[in-house]
């Protein structure tokens, strides 16, 4: 199990640079306005949106488990608990296929609770990202991407 802590930033080159440095890591994953770190020391998932025109840095909060069972034991916590928002299964989003749950805590900061199942899928789309996680890194793509 490891922490997920998903940035927006304002450059991504500078952010890459500056995390790179900082955790002595490369990049996991890269992609156009994307990138994140798996981190195993310290256990962190850090996530980069490049999205120059947001209002907070903190896009949202995750916990991401490795096993299926770890991640039923969570849904039905938070079920039990009345947190959970959304269920997601086989969701592409963020260039990887998960399973999540995603609550949101009372000032509005999102979580999901997650596990990846595809982490390099065929159609490395950002389905999810239409509404959910990030839907202006979704609009400054579309708009960097337009002729």
């Amino acid at each position: 199990m490891r922490l997920q802590l998903a940035l927006n930033v304002r450059d991504l080159d500078e952010a890459v640079a500056f995390y790179s440095a900082l955790f002595d890591a490369r990049p996991h994953k890269r992609r156009a306005h994307y990138a994140n770190f798996a981190l195993t020391s310290p256990p962190l998932k850090l996530v980069l949106f490049e999205d120059p025109q947001a209002d907070e840095r903190i896009n949202h909060l995750g916990v991401e488990v490795m096993d299926a069972n770890t991640l039923a034991a969570a849904h039905e916590r938070l079920q039990a608990a009345g947190l959970v928002e959304t269920i997601e299964r086989d969701e592409t989003c963020c260039y990887a296929t998960q399973d999540k749950a995603w609550t949101q805590e009372p000032q509005g900061l999102r979580w999901e609770w997650y596990r990846i199942t595809d982490d390099a899928p065929a159609d490395e789309a950002m389905t999810c990202c239409d509404t959910d996680c990030c839907p202006d890194v979704v609009a400054a793509v579309a708009e960097h991407e337009s002729p």
